[in-house]
């Protein structure tokens, strides 16, 4: 497999280091011309308006939204889970998402920097992947929260009772940072997604 990791801003070393764990090649993603031979791709967290920018400003939105729409597997962490879902709470009127998850996301839901904490999860899903049951060490920070799920949405984990970690087909977004961890399950899930599944753009299903 080649994953990618959009390279415009965020923790994308950390995401390439993951990957190489698990043996597989990554590459960063800059420009539409990386999009080329892809498997699947990481949106890591940082910023999500500027990442919303960024992606305009480097004519990467709509390749990656052509791709992502023809079923390319997804990971979005937690700056990533705001610019793969359809609708964003609290962000910029101009701020655009690729919503080929059918989630509402609130960001900075847990509070500022100063209020980032971690905490051990119980995700679904892992034992039907072929992976080790048992928690999930996460770390939050500045982290979104899923405020509404549509009816093809699975909630894999919650806090509070609030979803952060759900899948739609191939697309997977946690409000967390997994590539802070040791723990490489999040991206053997996204390894694990089926390939070359549609998923319906907003324009579609507005």
């Amino acid at each position: 497999m080649r994953v990618g990791v959009l390279a415009l801003q965020g923790a994308v070393e950390l995401h390439h280091r993951a990957l190489a764990r698990l043996g597989v090649d990554s590459t960063d993603v800059r420009d539409p011309a990386d999009l080329d031979g892809l498997d699947a791709i990481v949106l890591p967290g940082g910023e999500s308006t500027t990442m919303s920018m960024l992606l305009e400003r480097t004519a990467l939105f709509e390749p990656l939204a052509a791709r992502l729409g023809a079923g390319l597997p997804a990971l979005g962490t937690c700056a990533g889970m705001i610019l793969l879902g359809r609708g964003v709470i609290g962000g910029r009127p101009d701020q655009r998402s690729f919503g080929v998850i059918d989630i509402d996301v609130r960001r900075n839901a847990f509070g500022r920097q100063v209020d980032s904490f971690e905490t051990d999860l119980e995700v679904a899903g892992l034992a039907a992947a072929g992976l080790s049951p048992g928690p999930v060490h996460a770390v939050f920070i500045r982290a979104p929260l899923v405020e509404r799920t549509g009816p093809g949405v699975e909630v894999l984990a919650r806090v509070a009772g609030a979803p952060v970690v759900c899948r739609q087909g191939s697309i997977l977004v946690s409000s967390f940072h997994p590539e802070l961890s040791d723990d490489t399950r999040i991206h053997e899930l996204l390894l694990a997604a089926p390939r070359h599944e549609h998923h319906p753009s907003i324009a579609e299903v507005s």
